[in-house]
């Protein structure tokens, strides 16, 4: 009796899960397969052509245009995740303070994060546009320019970084936030009380027992925003085209040019792949690391 109430509780399960699985088999388990099967062959917009093996996973090598897209990712990566992480956190605890403005500056914070891609880049095109942009009125308002100096913050390397990336902080912190907001009320106020007995100011309460205890949500929103920072696209190709030249270009750019311009879709998946590679890596990585801590 026992094992026919398992076997139909069993089966009443996977007739749940299996209009799911086979969703998640068809459109990500078989693509990913599909991937890797075009991969190892010469692939054009017409179809297969010849199998090459490894060739395209070789070719890269000797690819300057790859290495310099995945530099310019990667530098993108290691000066947008951490003005993420830290100031999703600032804009978290100011947030969970237990103010009439609680809710208004939530619905603020986070308000950007519902907009589109391109509805984003737009604003972003607008408020750093020389000479009628919002940006660069501010600074000739406040003196720091002068009336007949411009900032070209979309044709000058180091600017287009500065504006790609304030863009993407802009847009994208209010859902980390919220991951702060959820893991700061999960703490307990028993702890503060007793912080506060023992004579903690403000200072030692965050420093060491909110920070501290933050560490999860740290890691996790370091891991989720890396791997976003890593597959960035969008904004960049809407901002700057890759540009000012090939500066900006980021890894996900350069593998749509070269399946979609240059019709080799084959060593676009190959890159594709070794994109997977790296981001496997990096978070493997950081889990020992996160592990580590904690022990």
């Amino acid at each position: 009796m026992e094992k026919a109430r398992k076997r139909k509780a069993f089966i009443t399960a996977m007739i749940f899960i299996f209009p799911f699985f086979l969703l998640y088999t068809v459109f990500t388990i078989w693509p990913v397969i599909q991937g890797f099967y075009v991969s190892l062959h010469k692939w054009g917009l017409m179809g297969k052509q010849d199998f090459v093996g490894l060739d395209n996973y070789a070719k890269f090598i000797g690819d300057k245009n790859f290495w310099k897209a995945l530099t310019a990712t990667a530098f993108f990566v290691v000066i947008t995740t951490p003005v993420l992480v830290l100031l999703s956190m600032i804009l978290g605890m100011l947030a969970n303070r237990p103010t009439k403005m609680k809710k208004t500056l939530r619905i603020i914070y986070y308000l950007p994060n519902v907009l589109s891609v391109s509805v984003a880049s737009f604003i972003a095109k607008y408020v750093f546009s020389p000479y009628t942009g919002l940006m660069n009125g501010v600074l000739h308002a406040l003196g720091i320019l002068s009336p007949s100096e411009e900032l070209q913050w979309l044709n000058e390397p180091g600017l287009a970084w500065v504006t790609v990336s304030a863009m993407t902080v802009w847009w994208t912190l209010g859902f980390s936030m919220l991951l702060y907001i959820s893991a700061l009320q999960d703490i307990s106020t028993d702890v503060y009380e007793a912080a506060m007995i023992d004579g903690a100011n403000s200072t030692q309460t965050l420093f060491r027992i909110t920070i501290p205890l933050l560490k999860p949500t740290i890691w996790l929103v370091t891991l989720l925003q890396m791997i976003a920072c890593f597959k960035v696209f969008g904004q960049i190709q809407l901002i700057t085209g890759g540009g000012p030249g090939s500066t900006t270009r980021p890894m996900i750019q350069y593998i749509y040019e070269n399946a979609f311009q240059k019709n080799n879709m084959g060593y676009a998946a190959a890159m594709s792949y070794v994109l997977f590679a790296i981001l496997l890596v990096l978070s493997i990585g950081q889990q020992i690391l996160q592990r580590r801590g904690e022990d």
